[in-house]
């Protein structure tokens, strides 16, 4: 679910580039809502799309205790920054699939946290 996620972030940053006015403000060094362009934004961006893909593959390396805390944690804090995103854009297509992404990431966090608890033979 975690690679699901990370397709429909690709895909929605990708079509955003068509909204007018957005590549005119990315070479003016702007990212909105954040701002000017600085290395901090930049690393924190980074940072914050790394977690999920870090997830895809930890979610097979890890026993499944940690893991399932993981997927918990960041599926709950990524489903509200995902609702808050959306309750502040205008567009449709954005409104849509971030209603998409934040229904993946709490079905992440309902299949994490209702995920059998014992080893199965």
């Amino acid at each position: 679910m975690w690679a699901s996620v990370l397709f429909c972030y690709i895909y929605v940053d990708y079509f955003e580039l068509y909204i007018p006015g957005k590549l005119h403000g990315m070479l003016e060094g702007n990212i909105m809502p954040l701002g000017p362009v600085t290395q901090g934004i930049l690393l924190g961006t980074a940072i914050m799309m790394a977690i999920p893909s870090l997830l895809v593959f930890l979610s097979l390396m890890l026993g499944a205790p940690l893991s399932r805390w993981l997927s918990v944690i960041f599926g709950i804090i990524y489903t509200l920054i995902q609702l808050i995103v959306v309750s502040q854009s205008g567009w449709i297509f954005y409104i849509a699939i971030g209603l998409v992404e934040a229904a993946l990431t709490a079905l992440i966090v309902w299949t994490a946290w209702t995920w059998p608890r014992r080893e199965i033979t």
